[in-house]
């Protein structure tokens, strides 16, 4: 391979380079799409999508959806949308779909709602579709003290005006189950509730529980009711255990005051008894008491023990 072979080579090779770039910054396939499509779009403004670094088929191509569905959208506005952060493609869609469903959805409201991290078109195919939302078990209790357990069906509808800072569905569910948890507390009876769960599902209805959220509440339906706990009974058995030992316990403590008193009763008989000989002592010592004054008490004392010892045997031989 000679000089020229070579220069030519590389002459080919860069050729090759710079056209493959311009393919890359002048994406013609898209814009000969675009042109068949109706949708005029300049090579210069497809050149800048990409020195801006966004990608022209995610702008054209819902550019080219909405003219064909008659929706008039600029493509600066668009490619703001793509740059900050938005999701092009999908609010386009959206867009198309509330057009179809002859809901008032502005580019600028579907753009917010996109931002805020909501989609866009799952919330515009909610509000023709409303979606129903089955809530956890709720447990309440009667004023009977049966405890009710229950699972309420909530059928709610988009909300578009609301959809930017309004509460989500997980505030819809407690707010649902808070309401259920209402509507049995005041019941009389569990068996009201459960002859007349379409009252419990109206009284919720009635309380306006989407306030500040992004749906809007078409009905609530109790969809099953158990019978769970007797928590009165319960809480009576719980009452009575406590007063029993409450009243175990002080009755220990009047046995524990009974058994200290006649100890100590018990002492002051022994000192008592210890108080005995020095009387008899002084006594006699004082010429109060003879010698046979005490010689007849110590026999009557004697005398006293004997008996009590022979009835003591008598008691335990009958026995």
């Amino acid at each position: 391979m000679n000089g020229s072979d070579i220069v030519a080579l590389v002459l080919l090779g860069v050729v090759v380079f710079f056209f493959g770039l311009i393919l890359y910054f002048v994406p013609i396939g898209l814009w000969i799409t675009a042109l068949f499509s109706g949708v005029r779009v300049r090579i210069a403004t497809l050149i800048g999508m990409r020195l801006r670094k966004v990608p022209p088929g995610q702008i054209v191509r819902p550019l080219i959806s909405a003219t064909k569905a008659e929706i008039d959208l600029e493509i600066g506005q668009m490619e703001a949308h793509f740059l900050a952060g938005g999701n092009v493609g999908r609010v386009v869609d959206a867009l198309i779909s509330a057009d179809r469903a002859a809901i008032d959805l502005p580019w600028q409201r579907a753009t917010a709602i996109d931002l805020a991290g909501r989609d866009v078109l799952q919330a515009v195919q909610m509000s023709v579709n409303p979606k129903v939302i089955d809530t956890p078990r709720v447990a309440a209790v009667a004023k009977d003290g049966i405890q009710v357990v229950a699972v309420a069906r909530v059928t709610v509808r988009a909300n578009i005006d609301r959809l930017v800072g309004g509460a989500g569905e997980e505030t819809v569910i407690a707010r649902v189950g808070e309401g259920t948890v209402s509507g049995i507390g005041s019941a009389e009876s569990h068996k009201w509730v459960l002859e007349n769960p379409e009252a419990i599902s109206k009284r919720v209805l009635e309380r306006g529980l989407d306030e500040g959220t992004a749906f809007e509440i078409l009905s609530i339906d109790i969809a099953d009711v158990d019978i769970g706990r007797n928590v009165g009974a319960e809480l009576q058995t719980d009452q009575a255990d406590a007063d029993k030992k409450i009243a175990q316990a002080q009755a220990e403590q009047r046995r524990a005051m009974a058994v200290a008193e006649e100890q100590e009763m018990r002492a002051r008989v022994v000192e008592a008894e210890a108080q005995v000989p020095l009387a008899l002592s002084e006594a006699l010592r004082s010429g109060n008491l003879g010698v046979m004054d005490l010689y007849r008490m110590q026999n009557v004392q004697a005398d006293t023990q004997m008996r009590s010892s022979i009835a003591s045997d008598d008691d335990s031989t009958e026995q």
